[in-house]
């Protein structure tokens, strides 16, 4: 599976991985990209069936998606990075801390959906609307549990929204529709910082705060006044917590 990516940094700094969220590109982390790349070779990927990379047909599983970050390490000839993920993104991240240990250093998942599955019926309703009618019947929707009401900068990432391949957003819908990582998160050993928010409607706190009680030695941060897609909307708080775990 190709999958598109764009690179920051010096060529032989350690290599930090960006997984985006559920119906964007590599072009989410812009506000991260050049604070990271002071130290870290960043590698911001697109998931498969999103951006430019390639679009197969679904249903996806998450074991379809986190295979595709691991043949991109194989890629890029990195042996070990760390990785960064938000939302689809995070639960990629906590697939491959259960599955790839020896490929990872450190793991930051901020608003990871660990078992979206409890929820099959709501992804496969989604996968079916977006199949229909396009990602633009979910797309203001969307930014509404994304972004607090007053958020203004929001014009970028609706055109990610809209941008992306109906086939393939609906297919990792299915993919998060069928994900249970619960299982397997006392196995993580890597160090793991996991950030939630208090206003998340799309994965609430109240399912993210347990995971620091099962995954060894993780440290939980929660912004206050801050909805999904903190990474975007927060960055000055963000990026000093990404630097402090990631050095």
């Amino acid at each position: 599976m190709r999958l598109n990516y764009v690179e920051t940094g010096p060529a032989d700094a350690p290599v930090v991985l960006l997984g985006s969220s559920l119906g964007t590109t590599h072009a989410m982390w812009t506000p991260q990209t050049a604070a990271l790349a002071e130290r870290f070779r960043v590698v911001a990927f697109d998931h498969r069936g999103h951006g430019e990379s390639e679009v197969p047909a679904g249903p996806y599983t998450i074991d379809d998606l986190g295979g595709d970050v691991l043949e991109l390490l194989d890629t890029l000839g990195v042996d070990q990075a760390s990785y960064v993920g938000i939302s689809l993104g995070g639960a990629v991240g906590l697939w491959l801390a259960e599955n790839t240990p020896d490929r990872f250093q450190r793991f930051a998942l901020l608003c990871p959906p660990c078992n979206p599955a409890e929820n099959a019926q709501m992804w496969t309703e989604r996968a079916a609307t977006v199949r229909a009618e396009g990602t633009q019947a979910i797309t203001e929707v969307t930014l509404g549990r994304w972004f607090l009401p007053g958020f203004e900068d929001v014009d970028p990432v609706r055109e990610l929204l809209l941008d992306t391949p109906d086939e393939g957003y609906a297919a990792c819908c299915e993919a998060l529709g069928t994900t249970d990582l619960s299982g397997k998160l006392g196995d993580i050993t890597a160090p793991v910082l996991l950030v939630t928010t208090e206003q998340d409607t799309s994965v609430p706190p109240e399912t993210v705060i347990p995971l620091a009680s099962a995954i060894p030695g993780a440290r939980l941060e929660i912004i206050e006044n801050a909805a999904h897609l903190v990474t975007y909307s927060h960055p000055e708080v963000i990026n000093p917590l990404l630097l402090a775990h990631l050095t």
